[in-house]
């Protein structure tokens, strides 16, 4: 299953709440990913470093409507079947944005033959 059908299941049955964060975190997501290949491509390290650190957004945004969505359920269980797909899509969409940060972290390795994957504090430039 993906982000697709999950989507076309939800508009299916009435909105459980606005729709604002999971669009959003799809922009941030594609962007990431536009830019970790634009980074390859050129071998800009500035680039790579800059959707690394842009992952931290997505991961609050998913932490985010994880929260939320708990809520609906342990509110209304006639809520769970369309919060755990608001859920799934934002854990697909944290997943995008984790192998763009992927992407970006080998570019980093790449051009400067330095790792920063597992690092606690992500350096300010390479």
């Amino acid at each position: 299953m993906n982000i697709c059908e999950r989507a076309l299941e939800l508009n299916r049955e009435p909105q459980l709440k606005p729709y604002i964060d999971i669009p959003r975190m799809a922009q941030i997501s594609q962007r990431m990913i536009r830019e970790s290949l634009d980074a390859f491509v050129r071998e800009d390290t500035d680039l790579a470093l800059k959707v690394c650190k842009d992952d931290q957004q997505v991961d609050d945004l998913n932490s985010q409507i994880f929260r939320e969505t708990i809520s609906f359920m342990i509110e209304d269980p006639h809520t769970i079947n369309r919060a755990m797909k608001i859920g799934f899509i934002s854990k697909y969409l944290e997943r995008i944005a984790d192998h763009a940060t992927n992407i970006a972290e080998m570019v980093i390795f790449l051009v400067k033959g330095k790792s920063i994957r597992h690092l606690k504090e992500l350096p300010q430039s390479i």
